[in-house]
């Protein structure tokens, strides 16, 4: 089997259709299914009814290979996506002990008594196989139709990812589903536009007319997908082209797949065995979340202040009060007090500070909202610089932090004597 094989997504849960919660198991699907070589053709977002669930199967099984879906597999009595798929099959479900014994033992060791409501989870479809699930209660399930596959993955995000990629992959590579290559790649870029980054890629565009380009753009980042479906470029010629783009954009260019900007500051610091602190006024903490999803990032992020207020940038980080009477909070001069205040104070060679009108109150005629100023303390100096962004006050927020991060970068390259 190869690519050409058609992927649907089925997504199940009232929550998705009342706009309660998120539908990123799509997002995350596709990106790994596309890895894969896989691509997904359609997707269906259905309501917990039974009706709704079989008719939408219905139609999956009429126009795709392999069918996904999401949801409805919990112990309550609007999880039916089992029972309905089951009865779109025309096949029984059949109770397995040993999953309501793996339920209890899981329940025994976080000191709890199983309730009977979970033996609705012990039910498989007949002649389907069950997929072990780690992290919860409700087991995936695979099963054929007539050369097709079918797999059913619970709701919850802890539980569906690891299951996919523990489980999941390995199933469809079985199957001869998954590519044993690359069909795409994946450059991300910063601090440029999106229409910049198409115009300096038309030489590109021009020399491989059969190179495919889909673009993305989130809060100062930009991302291209390049692939080609035809087949008439393959892998190889992808990552080279992929390292022309690197060394054509330099400085703009972040990385490869979805490396972020505090994974790419992670490395750089790491390998020159220096730290970072921050100080964060108006984005309150996001930045310092940013490095502390990283795993291991210890070795070089001592830490960060949330100085919301102004008592705490003079207390905790020694931001000179006459520096906040003369030029206020918000100014290239208390975010320079509090970059250095950051590395004096948590003993790092960085200190990388954010402070600002995230909106949609404050800010003067100086500074109006979306005014964010940003201060860099480094080895070899310490700096300052202003940028405005319009938009929602998590928009600001969040691009506020990009292009503090992406500052930085650009600092430890030019460091490091790259550009």
């Amino acid at each position: 089997m190869s690519s050409k094989q058609k992927v649907e997504i089925l997504n199940v849960g009232n929550e998705l259709l009342l706009g309660i919660r998120m539908n990123t198991h799509l997002s995350y699907l596709s990106k790994q299914l596309s890895a894969l070589g896989l691509s997904v053709k359609h997707c269906q977002i259905v309501s917990d009814e039974e009706g709704a669930i079989k008719a939408a199967l219905a139609v999956a099984l009429k126009r795709s290979d392999v069918i996904i879906t999401t949801g409805g597999l919990g112990p309550t009595v609007d999880d039916l996506t089992r029972e309905s798929v089951a009865c779109a099959l025309g096949r029984e479900l059949i109770y397995c002990d040993s999953i309501y014994q793996a339920i209890s033992d899981r329940f025994l060791k976080l000191g709890r008594k199983v309730s009977s409501i979970h033996k609705k989870q012990c039910y498989q479809i007949a002649g389907s196989t069950i997929i072990q699930n780690d992290r919860g209660t409700a087991p995936g399930i695979a099963v054929e139709v007539e050369g097709k596959q079918i797999i059913l993955l619970p709701g919850p995000t802890h539980e569906l990812v690891p299951m996919f990629e523990d489980k999941i992959i390995p199933l469809l590579s079985e199957k001869g589903y998954k590519n044993q290559t690359s069909a795409f790649i994946q450059l991300r870029f910063c601090g440029i536009g999106e229409s910049v980054v198409e115009e300096k890629m038309k030489p590109i565009a021009e020399k491989y007319p059969t190179l495919e380009f889909a673009f993305c753009v989130h809060l100062g980042l930009v991302d291209v997908r390049l692939s080609s479906t035809s087949k008439k470029i393959d892998s190889k010629k992808l990552f080279e082209i992929g390292a022309f783009c690197e060394q054509t954009f330099k400085e703009d260019f972040v990385g490869f797949g979805d490396v972020s900007l505090p994974e790419v500051i992670f490395q750089k610091l790491r390998k020159s065995n220096r730290t970072l602190a921050v100080a964060e006024s108006c984005t309150g903490g996001l930045m310092g979340n940013a490095f502390t999803d990283i795993p291991g990032v210890s070795k070089v992020f001592k830490g960060g202040v949330i100085c919301y207020a102004n008592e705490v940038k003079v207390l905790q980080l020694g931001v000179p009060e006459e520096i906040i009477e003369q030029h206020g909070a918000v100014s290239s001069e208390c975010a320079i007090a509090m970059a250095s205040g950051a590395a004096e104070n948590l003993s790092a060679d960085f200190g990388l500070s954010i402070t600002g009108f995230a909106g949609p109150e404050g800010g003067n005629s100086n500074n109006p909202v979306g005014t964010i100023h940003i201060g860099l303390h480094t080895p070899l100096g310490v700096w300052a610089k202003s940028v405005r962004y319009l938009g929602g006050r998590l928009d600001v927020k969040s691009r506020a932090v990009n292009a503090a991060l992406d500052w930085m970068r650009r600092e430890l390259l030019i460091q490091e004597g790259r550009l």
